[in-house]
């Protein structure tokens, strides 16, 4: 209630402030003493502007602290701009045609000083929100400039930012007071195993914040660090390579892999084909095309070879420049196939003795993925039904435990969702927190 209540109040000073020419000449404020309560009035938005809220000096980093001091000059700038425009309606008639120079007067005071909160305000969110993305970013500026959509595109800004700071405060004082529990602190290292088509790059960690927040409840992370596009036999040999360099590293017995897409592929034939089960406790695959993709089949088949052949070049010489010293794109592609996975799936047994476990989600429309999974969702739909976006539900569950993930309403969990792709707070799935379970249940485990 108190915020509600002084939100008001901060609205209301803002406006009389912009409203001073017309407090002033048609005395709503005494004369005498006039010129102290306009300073004042004029003091205090310029204080607004610089501590908008005192209560968010509180919040647990700068970057949200801007982000709510944003968010809190942008809903002063609603508040009183209503007023101020409803003002200077009703004024017209009162002003025109004697008095219209006050007007104009006053209409400059009104764009001056709301101009200046607003500014400030959406400054503040436009650079401290990862939530409000570019789409709205680019949105925002475009609709700057229409009456009234202005306001409406507005008040979704405010409200994608006040959702992220509220929910990001509480994501770190949560982790803050169950430090102590260790939720992450298994007794073997996390080998996270990246999917096809990307690496683990220093700077844009393929994860996103999930790492960190497993780094943050006592786990200890590596990464498989191998390329992005090869055949499953030979990501599978450099995978036991790292896991070989992990446990020297870390004079450990063995790691826990959590591999997404194709990596659980790669990590169940080092682990089943390559001499790795002796090093490794638990399998845990994430949104896995265990048993492929007819779409894949299907695209293999139809495509002339040597359209096949142009696109494979262009994606190798594409991936060498990020790195990948021997890059094969059809041979990682094919290995998706269902007919390859079926024969993979024949060839390559479980191991006893390792836990395997799996989790797969679905796109519950194709609008709730971003480019292109938003796309290819309706191909797999076809070929293969309900889908993340690129794998079928069906090829998803392998091993002792399965969890299926989707969200309530019609957004669902794309693959790219699954690993924090692109650091969106999704409603009803919290991934960092899904992870901290994951991973404490391998603890809980012994493993």
């Amino acid at each position: 209630m108190m915020k509600y209540i002084r939100r008001l109040g901060c609205g209301l000073w803002v406006c009389l402030a912009a409203n001073i020419p017309f407090l002033y000449y048609y005395a709503f404020i005494l004369k005498k003493g006039s010129i102290f309560l306009m300073l004042l009035l004029m003091f205090g938005v310029i204080l607004l502007n610089i501590v908008p809220s005192v209560s968010h000096r509180r919040l647990p980093t700068g970057r949200l602290r801007v982000c709510a001091d944003g968010c809190e000059l942008l809903v002063y700038f609603l508040l009183s701009v209503s007023v101020s425009v409803a003002g200077l309606i009703v004024m017209l008639p009162v002003s025109f045609p004697e008095d219209k120079a006050i007007w104009f007067v006053n209409l400059a005071c009104v764009a001056v000083v709301e101009a200046s909160v607003f500014f400030s305000g959406i400054i503040r969110v436009y650079m401290a929100s990862s939530q409000i993305g570019i789409k709205w970013r680019v949105i925002g500026i475009v609709c700057g400039w229409i009456p009234i959509v202005h306001l409406i595109v507005l008040i979704k800004l405010i409200h994608i930012a006040m959702e992220e700071w509220e929910f990001e405060s509480g994501k770190i004082m949560q982790a803050q007071e169950r430090k102590e529990e260790r939720l992450c602190q298994t007794r073997y290292p996390i080998l996270m195993v990246h999917g096809v088509f990307f690496r683990d790059f220093k700077y844009f960690n393929y994860w996103g914040r999930i790492p960190k927040e497993l780094e943050a409840h006592g786990g200890v992370v590596f990464y498989g660090n191998h390329q992005s596009a090869a055949s499953v036999a030979n990501s599978g040999r450099e995978l036991a390579d790292r896991i070989e360099e992990i446990i020297a590293e870390m004079g450990c017995q063995k790691v826990n892999i959590i591999a997404h897409s194709k990596g659980g592929l790669d990590s169940r034939y080092a682990v089943s084909v390559l001499g790795m089960a002796e090093n490794v406790a638990s399998v845990t695959t994430i949104n896995t095309p265990h048993r492929g993709c007819v779409f894949a089949d299907y695209l293999l088949n139809k495509i002339p070879q040597a359209a096949k052949d142009k696109v494979a070049d262009g994606y190798n010489a594409a991936l060498r420049r990020l790195g990948d010293e021997n890059p094969d794109f059809l041979a990682a592609v094919t290995d998706l196939t269902a007919s390859a996975c079926k024969r993979f799936n024949e060839n390559v047994p479980d191991v006893p003795g390792i836990y395997y476990q799996s989790v797969g989600s679905k796109l519950n429309v194709a609008s709730g993925g971003r480019f292109p999974l938003n796309f290819s969702h309706q191909l797999v739909k076809f070929f293969d039904g309900p889908n993340d976006g690129l794998v079928a539900e069906s090829s998803f569950p392998w091993g002792e435990d399965y969890i299926f993930l989707t969200t309530r309403g019609r957004r669902g969990i794309s693959h790219g969702d699954m690993i924090d792709l692109n650091r969106e707070n999704i409603r009803d799935f919290d991934v960092r927190e899904f992870y901290v379970g994951l991973v404490n249940g391998l603890k809980e485990r012994g493993f």
